[in-house]
């Protein structure tokens, strides 16, 4: 038995995927991996494939959710600004479309991100229009959504504003000054919303103890998919 083990695979069909099944004598339950875009279920060797389906099956949604973020993922490639380029907002990608005109502005229109700038066009320029737009819509994003799950939740922030974070998505200060890096209303609106919602539950829990996480999954009840798109996309949200 343990000789064929090891030379041939078992494998169950998921909805969409394809899940290894990897026996062991020292598993007394089912945990399911999803590494490197492949899911593998590592299982006691005398459960029934029946309930390594229903395990499956229970879990579908996170297998999925983490196939995406894999087949997603890829290497950050400098932006040249220049037309044809993608750039995302809420999730969603624009091509860029670089125009001659006058004054200089940038402005979403029919599935473009338009950027009119006099002659010539320079790609520093533009860059730093795309940047003043990303700026401006992204604090007004944020105090948009603040000011609606604060209410919510029950809190009232001393502030809202934004600022340049090198390694985290914002931050809430004891006296209740909340800023978010303006970069992550390029994140999908649910990733948005997840960092809002994180930043004024520090309101009440200036920790991340257990009591924090509640609070933060009675708004957000599915915030650990948010958690991940941002550690594994996070070095994306770039310009």
């Amino acid at each position: 038995m343990n000789a064929r083990h090891q030379t041939s695979s078992e494998f169950i069909e998921g909805n969409g995927f394809l899940a290894e099944v990897i026996r062991t004598s020292r598993r007394k339950t089912a945990t399911i991996k999803v590494e490197a875009g492949k899911v593998s279920v590592v299982a006691p060797e005398d459960l029934p494939a029946a309930k390594i389906e229903e395990v499956i099956a229970k879990k579908n949604r996170w297998i999925k959710e983490k196939l995406l973020i894999h087949s997603q993922a890829m290497a950050v490639k400098p932006k040249e600004y220049v037309s044809g380029e993608s750039f995302s907002y809420l999730g969603k990608n624009y091509r860029l479309k670089v125009v001659s005109g006058s004054p200089a502005c940038v402005k979403l229109l029919n599935g473009y991100l338009v950027v009119e700038t006099p002659e010539p066009l320079n790609p520093i320029k533009t860059q730093r229009l795309i940047e003043g737009w990303y700026r401006e819509h992204a604090e007004q994003k944020f105090r948009e959504k603040s000011r609606r799950y604060a209410k919510q939740i029950g809190v009232t922030p001393a502030s809202i504003g934004i600022k340049t974070f090198k390694s985290r998505w914002g931050s809430c200060s004891p006296d209740g000054h909340i800023l978010y890096n303006w970069r992550v209303i390029m994140a999908p609106n649910r990733v948005v919303d997840y960092v809002v919602v994180h930043e004024l539950c520090h309101l009440i829990h200036h920790n991340h103890s257990p009591e924090f996480w509640k609070a933060v999954a009675k708004v957000v009840p599915e915030y650990q998919m948010d958690k991940d798109w941002l550690k594994n996309h996070g070095d994306r949200l770039i310009l």
